[in-house]
């Protein structure tokens, strides 16, 4: 599993390298960007390691992703973020290289890595130019602490840097949160549909409200998804969402909206249970299908 021939890095693979050649970046769609940072991880640890370990396991993958072939619009893998220096230089490095993607033309991809890089990706949107866009976050956790363990760049205080910056939220599959982020939701006009109403009724769409900004940003972490799926995650709640289930949501969101980027957080491999690597390399690689064949139409 490790005679990778495509490195972009040492101990980072191509992203479907066993299929593809490295695309050039400039005729590539789908960047994806490796994110190895764990800083505030409050739990089980092991989320560096998730960009390179979904990366590897993407070897396995077929480029057939049941509906379409993602991959021949092109993939471009990038060189992991520097993420040894404090957070604000991290997440101005993960905001410099969202934005050189954007520039180019791109679509980004995140692998995180914890929650905490998204706020970096959405910090390099911005500055790309885009104004008018929403958040929309698969997630056991509300992530709205002002700060945790008095670190406002904790992965749980993420959402509440993202709401600060007026970024429209819609949250799904929240099943863990405190009361003052209860008190944050109110105050910012999130909106939610939580795991106790989402799980339950098998709900798989959405509509998203009339005044949602028509560019969403999605943004999952792995441990929205039910334990038993993903239980390779720092903080696993169970009653989450299922395998279908989230990808029918995602569908549902790009499907009425425009989506400029998503990523993959919080995912923590398991040594020696390769499946949750191939999973989450899979899911991937299936959300890269749905925006592939919604934006070619």
């Amino acid at each position: 599993m490790d005679n990778f021939d495509q490195l972009v890095a040492p101990g980072y693979p191509v992203f479907l390298g066993s299929e593809i050649k490295q695309a050039k970046p400039e005729d590539a769609f789908f960047h994806v960007l490796p994110i190895p940072y764990e800083e505030s991880v409050s739990y089980g640890g092991g989320t560096a390691e998730g960009p390179a370990s979904i990366l590897g396991a993407s070897w396995q993958l077929e480029t057939w992703d049941g509906k379409s072939n993602p991959s021949a619009r092109g993939i471009y893998t990038h060189p992991p973020v520097d993420t040894k220096a404090e957070p604000e230089q991290v997440i101005e490095n993960i905001a410099a290289a969202t934005k050189k993607i954007l520039d180019a033309g791109g679509f980004p991809v995140g692998l995180g890595g914890e929650h905490t890089v998204t706020y970096g990706i959405i910090k390099g949107l911005l500055d790309a130019g885009f104004t008018d866009f929403g958040v929309v976050q698969i997630d056991a956790h509300a992530d709205l602490r002002d700060a945790y363990e008095g670190n406002p760049y904790s992965h749980a205080s993420v959402m509440r840097r993202i709401v600060d910056l007026d970024i429209p939220l819609y949250q799904l599959g929240i099943r863990a949160f405190c009361e003052e982020e209860v008190k944050t939701r109110k105050t910012y006009g999130v909106h939610h549909i939580d795991a106790d109403i989402l799980v339950p009724r098998n709900i798989m769409k959405i509509d998203l409200p009339d005044d949602f900004p028509s560019n969403v940003f999605f943004t999952l972490d792995i441990d929205g998804m039910d334990p038993s799926i993903f239980p390779s995650t720092g903080t696993p709640v169970p009653g989450g969402l299922g395998w279908y289930q989230t990808l029918s949501l995602f569908e549902s969101v790009a499907k009425q909206s425009n989506i400029i980027g998503f990523d993959i957080m919080e995912f923590a491999p398991i040594k020696g249970f390769h499946a949750y690597e191939f999973s989450a390399a899979l899911l991937t690689y299936k959300m890269m299908g749905i925006v592939e064949r919604l934006k070619i139409k």
